[in-house]
């Protein structure tokens, strides 16, 4: 039997994403059947393949030659998080563009995650659906074909995702409100909720309604709350860490195809946490768990 123990970093994970994580080299047939079998289990009983798992779980898998086989001995070069046939759904690290920019040369997270499916020996072009600046982290949806890359093009401009972002910022701020400053000549409005409030900086939740360029790094500065590591809009820099403290944690979508309500979260990047334990002292764990329940 192989037992694992949650971590921090794979808080709110999903048990399809860890397990692809675990055995990246495995084909999506062989993990659904695993995730169907009754050779998985999360603290002794079944669970569900799309529920977020929580720090502390206890997973166990039944050993066979073939999961033997294709167990990783190091983390996959590309953080999955959901896959299908039309989309694949994956944790961007900070510091890294999605798309090739003026740097012909430079790594970009569709490059990786076409070299890692051509590993897989699953080789697609990748398409875009949604685009986080180089600095911020989170969940990014890639299309595997142009006609999936319209299908849910069109179902992002007509109904939206729906977005949560986990943010570090300066100051002392608010307990919530809404920032609804135009930005270029556009409305825009974006959603707060203060999570933890730390002595020079505080942990909070945002919610874009709107998707203008830079929203929340430029709403936030506006309300004099820069996000820590965002010197372009004021931030503090911050050491050994390739970005700012802005994560997408959380995307929720009606599948266009299949009609099935999709709620994926991306796991906090190991360098944010520091921060966050920071921020939280001895109430840190409290506030890792309550990232699961946040509307």
């Amino acid at each position: 039997m192989l037992t694992y123990t949650i971590t921090d970093t794979d808080h709110c994970r999903s048990l399809e994403s860890l397990l692809r994580n675990l055995l990246p080299a495995a084909p999506s047939a062989y993990l659904k059947k695993l995730l169907r079998s009754e050779h998985i289990a999360v603290n002794g009983a079944p669970f569900p393949a799309e529920a977020p798992l929580h720090a502390g779980d206890r997973l166990t898998v039944k050993e066979s030659s073939r999961t033997r086989a294709l167990l990783a001995h190091e983390p996959p070069a590309l953080d999955i998080l959901f896959e299908d046939e039309w989309i694949i759904v994956v944790n961007k690290p900070a510091g890294l563009p999605v798309h090739r920019t003026a740097e012909a040369e430079e790594h970009n997270l569709v490059q990786v995650a076409e070299g890692h499916l051509r590993w897989r020996e699953t080789p697609v072009k990748l398409r875009p659906v949604n685009r986080l600046d180089r600095g911020t982290s989170g969940a990014t949806i890639l299309a595997k074909s142009a006609t999936s890359a319209g299908m849910f093009g069109r179902f992002v401009k007509e109904e939206g995702l729906g977005k949560l972002y986990l943010a570090v910022v300066e100051g002392e701020i608010p307990t919530e409100g809404t920032i609804s400053e135009p930005l270029d000549g556009k409305e825009a409005e974006t959603r707060f909720q203060l999570l933890r409030q730390g002595a020079a900086e505080a942990f909070v939740a945002l919610y874009p309604i709107t998707g203008r360029t830079h929203q929340l790094r430029k709403h936030l500065s506006l309300l004099g709350h820069p996000i820590r590591g965002d010197r372009r809009y004021g931030g503090t820099p911050l050491r050994d860490y390739p970005g700012h403290l802005l994560h997408a944690f959380r995307v929720t979508l009606r599948h266009p195809e299949s009609g099935r309500e999709l709620a994926i979260h991306a796991p906090l990047p190991a360098g944010f946490l520091p921060r966050l334990r920071q921020i939280g002292g001895n109430d840190y764990q409290e506030l890792l768990a309550s990232l699961a329940g946040l509307p």
